[in-house]
């Protein structure tokens, strides 16, 4: 049994675990540095239910990777309200977003975030200029690191990554019962999320908007996603995760919340007896 172990596939394994777990960690940083929510543990405990729930994830290390380059530039965009190190910001968030693409082509739809804190927070024409500055770097840095290291010219069609709209996939119970969970949720926490939109003050309403379209990006990388098999919908992950926080988090239906709590938290066991 010894002899089939494979040390690098195991370390591999130790590394795409971390990564998401690292996730959560970040995304924990988000919220409280930026007051997405309150201090509580639903975000986080919410992140890590929404992802045990498809185990197809953890066999998929590139969106893990992508996911938390995304978590990355979502800190930089973010930071964009205190208008300090703004250029430096805007191309630290476009160069997390190209490396994001690297593993999931369609995370590149993440662009859209980066150009609507532009529009928000920093709109001089120059700043408009910079996500194709930090593109073309990533590019380059790509395509050096390939003639390097493989002697071969990393090309569009290395980069691109075709559609695929099989979505036959999701009527398998160990995908279709984690998704109704989850749409279910979004469906009932959204509204819930606009209302604090509408009372939020003039400078925080962009940053909770800014959630709200995150989420919207997500779909539009799920649709697009090569893979249906329940790990292209991670980039969902986060931006629910903080929707759904504000509505727990809320003082209101405690009984209600409670069981659909308790419903979230059983569903990962659920899930994992369906044949």
């Amino acid at each position: 049994m010894f002899q089939d172990f494979n040390t690098g596939l195991f370390l591999q394994k130790i590394a795409v675990l971390l990564a998401l777990i690292f996730s959560l960690l970040v995304l924990n940083f988000i919220a409280k540095k930026n007051e997405l929510t309150k201090r509580s543990a639903y975000k986080t405990l919410l992140f890590a239910i929404f992802a045990v729930s498809f185990f197809s994830l953890l066999k998929n290390e590139s969106v893990i990777i992508s996911n938390l380059c995304i978590l990355f530039a979502l800190r930089r965009i973010i930071s964009l309200k205190s208008y300090k190190f703004t250029q430096k910001k805007i191309f630290d968030a476009t160069f997390w977003v190209s490396i994001a693409t690297l593993y999931q082509f369609w995370a590149g739809l993440f662009f859209i975030i980066v150009f609507f804190a532009i529009l928000n927070f920093a709109s001089s024409f120059k700043n408009w200029l910079i996500p194709l500055v930090a593109f073309t770097a990533v590019a380059l840095l790509t395509i050096s690191f390939h003639l390097l290291v493989y002697d071969q010219f990393y090309s569009f069609s290395d980069w691109f990554q075709e559609s695929n709209y099989d979505f036959s996939a999701y009527g398998n119970l160990k995908l279709l019962v984690p998704l109704s969970f989850i749409l279910s949720l979004l469906l009932w926490t959204v509204f819930y999320y606009f209302s604090e939109i509408q009372k939020a003050s003039i400078t925080r309403r962009p940053i909770l908007s800014l959630i709200l379209l995150s989420l919207v990006v997500a779909g539009g990388v799920a649709v697009f996603s090569p893979t249906k098999n329940g790990s292209e919908l991670i980039f969902f992950f986060v931006p629910l995760s903080i929707i759904a926080s504000n509505y727990f988090d809320g003082k209101k239906e405690k009984i209600f919340k409670d069981i659909l709590l308790a419903a979230l938290i059983i569903m990962p066991f659920i899930v994992s007896f369906l044949g």
